[in-house]
């Protein structure tokens, strides 16, 4: 058997993770971002998981992702259907889990070539 490792250099991988932010490729973000292999991190305009509206869904179902790695924060939490109903409806996966645990699933699902999407909450401290 022949062991080799995969460049994933061209494509956004979660490098870092904490309470504050996390990093893609090295860069550190202290916002919620959507992340997707072969599309640069973009903003997401979420502030808390108590924010989540459907049109937060709404906005990631235009990019057509097979899954989408919710990370909820500090602990795992899960989102109402009917948020998610503009995906479920296009056959989309949501998976929420706590936001550790979301960006070592995408970089899995990502090193795999899964067209995922990583939506993460990086809730804002005043």
């Amino acid at each position: 058997m022949k062991l080799h490792s995969d460049n994933t250099q061209q494509y956004q991988t979660v490098t870092g993770y904490d309470a504050k932010g996390v990093e893609i490729n090295a860069q550190r973000f202290e916002f919620s971002l959507t992340v997707m292999p072969e599309v640069p991190p973009r903003p997401w305009n979420v502030a808390r998981f108590e924010d989540l509206a459907a049109a937060h869904f709404e906005e990631i179902a235009k990019d057509a992702p097979d899954v989408v790695v919710l990370g909820t924060g500090e602990r795992q939490r899960f989102v109402h259907p009917k948020l998610v109903a503009s995906l479920s409806a296009l056959r989309i996966g949501v998976e929420c889990m706590d936001s550790q645990a979301a960006c070592r699933t995408y970089n899995i699902l990502m090193g795999e070539g899964r067209k995922v999407t990583l939506a993460l909450i990086i809730e804002q401290t005043t």
